[in-house]
């Protein structure tokens, strides 16, 4: 029994020893312990003195706050709800009587950090907040010097709201600022100042971003004195100033947008009577209402502002609605429509006379002089007699006309040697070389020329239907020909506008781009 005893206090001792830390300096050890009594000395006596409150020996002192911002990365623009997300440093910096020591009596401890929530700390808040999270910050420790001057930088993501300007979009530039001060106290007790004297927004360790340059981050302190206090409350307010990267619309809505306007241009030289002009209208027509579609999803649904190209969309939807439209209107003139309506005067005279002139088209306008028949199918008497004043004169046949022929004529008339009479086209080959004398009483020659005056009549009647015909069609063609020229003159009229849009668009945006 005595012997197990010894055998496992041998034991003991042994594992005992295996798990003994080394042993550290005595310079090490009190180091460590100078630092660990000096927090838990401060702490001690800022438990004592209390946390609230602001640390100054009079109440009439006030502390001066150094505050700055250091901007790590844009983490998101919402442009539908208007919100800034953005990952920061907050630097604080400030002088706490209470937190001052000898080094000497803490073996030449010159910094330490404690526990923020131990410490006094000001109430900055960010004033245009847009966050529904109770704490912007994360914990981290504030480091204290032995002068008294504390140094804290707490990580945050702050969400503030941003008012988005997107006239030019996608060439836009965002401007959002972000409003810190002190929420329960004035000027007179907390003063602002900028950390380090920097009066924007730190860039440092800035980690760009993809979507968004920053070309601009100023900062100012501002000092307002609201009705219902006479105490200054200043507050610091950084700028962030980003602009779009354009390399990914580029290729969803720029390029897409000037490949159809080109057809677009295209389109208003096709002629007015050709249907393809309406099924490539159509279709240009549907593929800038789906990159409309395709902008709204990309924009937020401001009210009070369009986007530019958003705009110039629509512009191209309108003219090729209406080249569209003036093109089935020709169409139907063309082929279906009334042939006997002239174009208006007040028409005429707007488009084919000083539209026409303008755009170097009078070339293409018919001549006065060739739309006259516009009563040819009217029913207004005074239409139909000056249609029958203007038809052609009678055709005089008395130079063809036949003498009348007597019995004396027939005695008195040189014959052949069989004693025939050479009347010309009177006899047939049958009757070539009978004597007159056996003419029938049909095929004698006061017979032949009363036959010959009902052909002539009749031919003439003939050639008045087909001449009347003929006008009735050549009008119907000029007129035709007049709408025609209508609708080229708009068209044309309608690319030149559309050239002007183009460029005045272009110079519209782009140059803000730049």
């Amino acid at each position: 029994m005595h012997l197990e005893l010894v055998f496992l206090f041998i034991l003991s001792k042994h594992f005992t020893g295996a798990f003994v830390h080394p042993t550290h300096s005595l310079d090490e050890l009190k180091a460590l312990s100078a630092e660990k009594r000096l927090i838990k000395d401060l702490i001690a006596t800022y438990r004592q003195a209390g946390v609230i409150g602001r640390p100054v020996r009079n109440t009439s002192e006030p502390i001066t706050i150094s505050f700055g911002l250091a901007l790590i990365q844009i983490m998101k623009l919402d442009e539908k709800n208007q919100v800034l997300t953005i990952s920061t440093w907050s630097r604080y910096w400030w002088h706490d009587y209470l937190l001052q020591w000898n080094e000497s009596e803490y073996n030449g401890v010159t910094t330490v950090a404690v526990p923020a929530k131990e410490i006094w700390l000001p109430d900055i808040v960010l004033y245009n907040y847009a966050d529904d999270r109770l704490d912007e910050k994360r914990e981290a420790m504030a480091v204290i010097q032995s002068d008294g001057y504390v140094l804290w930088i707490p990580p945050a993501i702050f969400k503030s709201s941003c008012s988005i300007d997107i006239t030019n979009f996608p060439f836009d530039s965002q401007v959002c600022n972000l409003k810190f001060g002190v929420w329960t106290s004035d000027g007179f007790k907390i003063d602002l100042a900028f950390y380090q004297d920097l009066p924007a927004i730190d860039l440092t360790n800035y980690v760009a971003s993809n979507e968004w340059d920053v070309i601009g981050h100023p900062a100012r302190k501002n000092i307002i004195r609201y009705p219902c206090c006479a105490a200054p409350y200043p507050d610091l307010t950084f700028t962030l100033i980003v602009r779009r990267q354009v390399a990914f619309y580029s290729y969803i809505l720029i390029l897409p947008c000037v490949l159809l306007s080109l057809l677009t241009m295209v389109l208003f030289w096709l002629p007015p009577e050709s249907p393809a002009k309406m099924q490539l209208g159509m279709n240009i027509f549907v593929a800038f209402f789906l990159l409309l579609l395709l902008l709204t999803e990309n924009t937020p649904p401001a009210a009070s502002s369009i986007p530019l190209i958003g705009a110039y969309y629509c512009l191209n939807m309108i003219m090729i609605t209406l080249s569209t439209f003036l093109a089935v209107i020709v169409i139907h003139l063309y082929f279906r429509g009334d042939r006997t309506n002239r174009v208006p005067t007040w028409l005429r005279k707007t488009v084919l006379v000083s539209l026409a002139r303008l755009l170097c088209m009078s070339n293409y306008v018919p001549k006065e002089k060739s739309c006259v028949y516009e009563g040819l199918k009217s029913e207004d008497p005074r239409l139909k007699k000056e249609f029958k004043r203007m038809r052609i004169k009678e055709l005089k046949y008395n130079k063809y006309q036949i003498k009348e022929v007597n019995s004396a004529n027939i005695n008195a008339c040189s014959c052949n040697s069989n004693g025939n009479v050479p009347v010309k086209g009177a006899y047939s080959k049958n009757n070539i070389g009978s004597a007159p004398n056996d003419l029938s009483p049909d095929m004698s020659p006061l017979h032949l020329h009363q036959s010959l005056e009902g052909d002539v009549r009749e031919i003439k009647r003939y050639i008045k239907t087909i001449i009347y015909r003929q006008k009735q069609k050549e009008t119907s063609d000029k007129i035709r020909a007049e709408w025609r020229a209508v609708a080229l003159v708009l068209d044309r009229m309608f690319f030149f506008l559309y050239v002007l849009s183009i460029i005045v668009s272009l110079a519209t945006m782009f140059p803000r781009a730049a």
